[in-house]
This record gives structure tokens, C-alpha cells and sequence, in this order.
């Protein structure tokens, strides 16, 4: 299905959970917040998040241009890359930019928000390019180190009922995701997405990324790289020796200057909830930015170092400082950076113009703040990807009929449908809930405020009376809504398609659907969500499909 071009926006605050931090962020908080927040991301963004000041800024990292091409071109053969991605990886041997973002390696291609995030970083690039005159290149950052393998064992995809959610069933013991090879288990996987998405084209190249034999990494970057071939996205998998080697600069520093880091995240943590926000990472005395990869009975472990003493603990087995020091010159890709540390390790290994990221990364970026600090001497620019919700024409017309808004359809089908029956009970009925309830809280105020003057307690009895009698004129509102709903069974029924296919399970779309399950549906999808980036409005995009 080919794809309109319209598109709506919304306060980003019509979502749920957007952290106060991430609204200040985008200066949506008070003066103060605003001003706190502007001073913890540092110069690149004055003027806020939109206005392009980050472009044409100094660029810390990317010192050795000539090995970083080698490996990315090395990787890129194995993903698969066309000829954009090579174009692209030769600018950045000769000094262009990069624009990043990066996410987990997701079962099948992860949710719609990686879709989101590399669309962002393409169009940031072009627009800094034509700007400055400086080339700028998307780069899309396979976070394989991480270690939580149940958060990306599983993908949603919809059904016209319910969210069937994947899974593999895959184990690694500890090891970094990014490694966790890929068996029989996927066969079935991959027939159940096959019959899914209906048998689609797009399908097979899921089961060709994916096929046993492969790991996560190496099937999530194979996909990236292949669906944005005509975009020249550099899918770069960091986890190499060599890229660690390249970024030993930061892990040394992390060993090296552990103590003086510590005191510097724990200030910040404690000035961001002096300022009425909360930290994202949370930072306790001896724990370390870093992880071990060690080696047991031949699994590999992600293990997190701590500092003890004068020396460091990774589990049970004591290191001197001195020993990982030489881990870090024989086999670098042992040390792993934390969250607080990735942002400054990339940073080291590209030369990064800006990072693109999502409510959650943007606001841990305060507290690596001081990492980039002591580290680069200066804080890279992080910019927020598009955030949207995919709009498909059954449901849309569902909702225009219903006369439903996003903000309305963020909710439970149960909570919905009472919405819906409200709005469609008799006017005779609205009449006289309204004024039998505007009535009854005139005569309750002015009676308890009577009685208040007379005796106190009697003043505080009255008040707990009036509760209840709001409490029961409320549940009379709801009664005669669910009586509409009753009544017209296409109102429950509309209720449920809007929240299961914009608010699954209670969560955003973006975060719980496969974008695999949209491409297959709508051809030129990549394309629109490229247009829809283009043209952020700063909130939370509908796109009509």
C-alpha cells in the first residue's frame, strides 16, 4: 500500500512517563529547570534542541580516521552494505562528520522506534551537510554489549485482536546479546512473523538476516544495513577489538581516573534531585563505568567491575589496577562500557557531530555529562529522534467517526469505551447529569461551609458526607455511560482496535510493535518516516498511513 503525506503533532506530554528532566530538556519545564537543564547539555544546543547550533561545533573524536574506515568497511561487507554505506564510509576517511544513534539489537529488527531513530539520524546529517558544507554521515550504533538478553528476546506483533508477542527463547549465560547465536529455535519464530505479516515480500529478508547460524548482531545489522541501503546508514557493531582498541583512550580513563569520575556523578545526582528531577543511572560508592568480559567453563560474561580497596572486583575475582591495564593493552574488547560511559567511548572512536536519541537516553545524558567533561573536554550534542504513532486507515477512520484524538486513545480499551459511551448518551441525559451535578456541588459547598461555621468537627463531618455524595454522582455518570456502551456493542468494539493498535498493552506503539510489521504492510514507509523527520514539530507526530 502506498503511503499519503499527512501528518499531525501533539504536545510530546500527550504521552505517558515523559520524565521532567526530558521536558525541561525540550524547555518545557519551569524557568529554573529549563536553565539547570540547558547548563548540563552543554553549548552545542543553545538556542534549544531544534535550532541547529550544534552544527559546524569542534569534534573530539575520530583520531585515527584511516583504521576506522578499514573496520566499518570490513563490517559493512558483512551486513551486506550497498554502495551508499561504502560512499558514506570513505567521507568519513576524509573528514566528514557523524551523526549517530544506536539501539539494542531486537528481535526481528526490534520496535518501530529504531525505524525512527536511523530516519532521524539520516535527515540530521543532510541537514548539517547543507548547512555547514562540511559532509556529515549517518552512523546507527549496535549496542551488542549489553547483557539484558530477556528485554530483546521478544518483538510484538499485532493481530486483529491482541499483541502476539515473539520470543526465541534464546540464553547466553551472561555473554554480551550481541553475540548469542541464533539456532533451530528461530524456525519457528520466523513462520509464526511469516503468517503474521501475511506472507509478505518483506518477510524473507527477515528470514535471511535472521537464519540459524547467525547472531543477534550480526541478523540485526544485516537488516538495518540492507533496509537503509539507499541511505548509505553505516551499521557499526562496536563491540570489535578493533573498535575497542580505537576507543582505549576512554576505557583507560574510566580505570585510571575511577575515584575522581565517582565524585563527579554522584554531585550530579545530586544536584539534578536538588533541581526536582531524578537520575537515570544510579550511581553508588565503587561501582565503576565499566564490565568485565571474562571467560567461565567457556561462556562468556558481562560482569560489572566494582572498585575494592586499592584494586577492582568483577564477582568473586580480585584485579589489580595494574592488571586491567594490561587486559585493556592485550585484548580491549574485555572491558565493556557502562550506559553513563558508551556515549563518551563512541565519541572517542567517531567523530561525532551529534547523537540522536530517545526521552530515556536524553535524559541519562545529563549525568554523562561530566564523564564527557573530564573525558573530551566537552559535551556532544544530543538531539531527540522523531517520535510518532502510525495511524492505519481502518483505525483512522474508526476515530474520526468516534471523534477521537490521540490523547483521548492513550488509554485501556475499558477506559476508552466509558469515554465513548459519555459522549454519545442522549442530549436529554447530558442535560440533566450536568445540572443535577453542577447543583449538587453548589448547595454541598454552601451547606458544609455553614456547617463548618457552626462546629468544626461538625464542618470536618460534613466534608467526608460530600465525598461520598460526589463519589455516588460520579458512579451514576459512569452507570448510564456503560449503559451506552451496552447498548452499542461497535462502541466497546471500537475502543478495543484504537488502544491495541496505538496504545498496546499501555504503552506507546513506537515502543512495542515490530517496524517489521508496518514495512510489510506499507510500502514507502522508510521514506515517510524520513519526511516525517524532516519536519519535527517538536512533539509527537500522527502519521496517517
Amino acid at each position: 500500500m502506498n503511503l499519503a503525506t499527512s501528518a499531525e503533532c501533539f504536545p510530546i506530554t500527550v504521552l505517558p512517563h515523559v520524565s521532567a528532566l526530558y521536558q525541561a530538556y525540550l524547555g518545557l519545564g519551569g524557568v529554573a529547570n529549563n536553565a539547570a537543564a540547558a547548563a548540563w547539555y552543554g553549548a552545542g544546543l543553545e538556542g534549544g534542541a531544534f535550532s541547529g547550533s550544534w552544527m559546524g561545533q569542534p569534534v573530539a573524536g575520530g583520531k585515527d580516521l584511516v583504521r576506522l574506515a578499514a573496520e566499518l568497511d570490513r563490517q559493512a561487507r558483512s551486513f551486506g552494505a550497498g554502495v551508499r554505506t561504502f560512499e558514506n564510509i570513505a567521507r568519513l576517511q576524509s573528514g566528514a562528520r557523524a551523526v549517530v544513534t544506536g539501539q539494542q539489537v531486537g528481535l526481528l529488527g526490534g520496535p518501530l522506534l529504531v525505524l525512527e531513530k536511523a530516519a532521524t539520524a539520516i535527515v540530521r546529517a543532510r541537514e548539517a551537510t547543507a548547512r555547514t558544507g562540511i559532509a556529515h554521515v549517518p552512523v546507527f550504533w549496535l549496542a551488542t554489549e549489553d547483557h539484558d538478553l530477556a528485554e530483546v528476546d521478544q518483538i510484538g506483533l499485532l493481530t486483529k485482536t491482541t499483541v502476539e508477542t515473539l520470543r526465541a527463547g534464546l540464553t547466553s549465560g551472561g555473554a554480551p546479546v550481541g553475540g548469542v547465536q541464533l539456532g533451530s529455535e528461530m524456525e519457528a519464530v520466523l513462520a509464526q512473523a511469516e503468517e503474521l505479516l501475511g506472507w509478505a515480500p518483506l518477510a524473507g529478508l527477515l528470514r535471511e538476516c535472521y537464519a540459524p547460524g547467525q547472531t543477534l548482531g550480526s541478523a540485526f545489522g544485516q537488516w538495518m544495513t540492507r533496509l537503509f541501503a539507499d541511505h548509505g546508514l553505516i551499521v557499526m557493531d562496536g563491540s570489535t577489538r578493533e573498535f575497542h582498541a580505537l576507543g582505549a583512550m576512554a576505557l583507560r580513563s574510566a580505570i585510571e581516573n575511577a575515584g575522581p569520575l565517582e565524585e563527579k556523578l554522584i554531585a550530579r545526582s545530586a544536584e539534578l534531585e536538588a533541581n526536582g528531577f531524578h537520575a537515570q543511572v544510579k550511581v553508588a560508592d565503587g561501582k565503576s563505568l565499566l564490565f568485565l568480559i571474562r571467560d567461565v567453563e567457556g561462556v562468556k560474561q558481562r560482569v560489572s567491575l566494582r572498585r575494592s580497596g586499592n584494586g577492582w572486583k568483577a564477582g568473586h575475582t580480585l584485579y589489580t589496577t595494574a592488571e586491567l591495564l594490561g587486559i585493556l593493552d592485550a585484548e580491549p574488547e574485555r572491558l565493556s562500557p557502562n550506559a553513563l560511559l558508551r556515549p563518551v567511548f563512541q565519541d572517542t572512536i567517531l567523530p561525532v557531530a551529534a547523537y540522536v536519541g530517545g526521552p530515556a537516553e536524553i535524559a541519562y545524558w545529563a549525568q554523562s555529562a561530566v564523564v564527557y567533561a573530564r573525558m573530551l573536554g566537552a559535551v556532544t550534542p544530543v538531539l531527540p529522534r522523531l517520535t510518532a504513532t502510525l495511524l492505519e486507515p481502518a483505525i483512522a477512520a474508526i476515530m474520526d467517526k468516534d471523534e477521537v484524538q490521540l490523547p483521548d486513545a492513550l488509554t485501556s480499551a475499558d477506559d476508552l469505551a466509558m469515554r465513548l459511551g459519555a459522549r454519545t448518551m442522549p442530549i436529554e441525559l447530558k442535560r440533566r447529569l450536568s445540572a443535577t451535578g453542577n447543583a449538587l456541588e453548589t448547595e454541598l459547598d454552601a451547606l458544609m461551609a455553614y456547617l463548618a461555621g457552626m462546629d468544626a468537627s461538625l464542618g470536618r463531618a460534613a466534608g467526608v458526607s460530600g465525598s461520598k455524595m460526589r463519589y455516588q454522582m460520579n458512579r451514576l455518570r459512569r452507570l448510564a455511560a456503560r449503559a451506552e456502551v451496552e447498548k452499542k456493542d461497535s462502541l466497546r468494539k471500537h475502543a478495543a482496535a484504537i488502544a491495541l493498535n496505538l496504545f498496546p498493552d499501555g504503552h506507546p506503539q513506537e515502543r512495542v510493535i515490530a517496524g517489521a510489521w508496518y514495512l510489510a504492510r506499507y510500502e514507502g514507509l522508510i521514506e515517510r518516516l524520513i519526511d516525517a523527520a524532516k519536519g519535527m514539530c517538536g512533539g509527537h507526530a500522527i502519521i496517517r498511513l
